[in-house]
């Protein structure tokens, strides 16, 4: 019986059945031919559609598993509290979990000046630091969340400045650009709100 038969008589989506034939026990029972795939004659064609069906049900309730563990991480990420001080007025820290850090870098064009206008390297160095702050926390915050902490203390930055190379190549100068990182740097910890 061809696959797309099967797939219409038990509305399935011909694709994805047949590539659930392909990787399953049931591959030596069908036939991939050029212009289409064939199921056996003597196979039971409803356990293989039931099969199929638990199969894409275990797949939808692994995919709606892992969006809510998206979601519930999201979530924590977000009410994740951040300070440079050692406490948070209101709250109890329960569990230091110790020393963390994220990390972020970006370059930036040395800003030659061609035909007689130039970029500004401090305009973009300063718009670029706030990208990457905001990544080295979202990374901190990551972090936190991997040892089981809600909150960070003890936040700083730390920044690092590689200065431009110019290079020789093949008798023309190449203009490296200027690379800028930073690092925030906290203690991950565990915090409950006072009574």
């Amino acid at each position: 019986m061809k696959t797309k038969d099967v797939a219409a008589q038990y509305g399935l989506k011909q694709e994805r059945f047949e590539a659930y034939l392909r990787s399953s026990s049931y591959k030596a029972q069908i036939k991939d031919g050029l212009l289409a795939m064939a199921i056996d004659d003597r196979a039971d064609v409803n356990a293989i559609v039931e099969d199929y069906k638990r199969f894409e049900d275990d797949l939808a309730a692994k995919a709606a598993r892992k969006a809510q563990e998206k979601a519930i991480k999201k979530a924590a990420l977000a009410s994740m509290l951040i300070t440079s001080g050692f406490n948070f007025d209101g709250y109890t820290i329960t569990k230091y979990s110790g020393y963390i850090s994220g990390d972020d870098a970006i370059s930036v064009s040395r800003g030659m000046a061609i035909f007689g206008s130039s970029t500004d390297v401090k305009d973009k160095l300063m718009e670029s630091l706030v990208v990457i702050r905001r990544r080295a926390l979202a990374e901190l915050k990551e972090a936190a969340y991997a040892l089981g902490c809600n909150a960070v203390i003890g936040v700083d930055f730390d920044y690092l400045t590689l200065d431009p190379q110019t290079a020789g190549l093949n008798g023309r100068t190449i203009y490296q650009p200027y690379v800028f990182g930073v690092t925030a740097n906290g203690n991950a910890v565990v915090i409950v709100k006072d009574e």
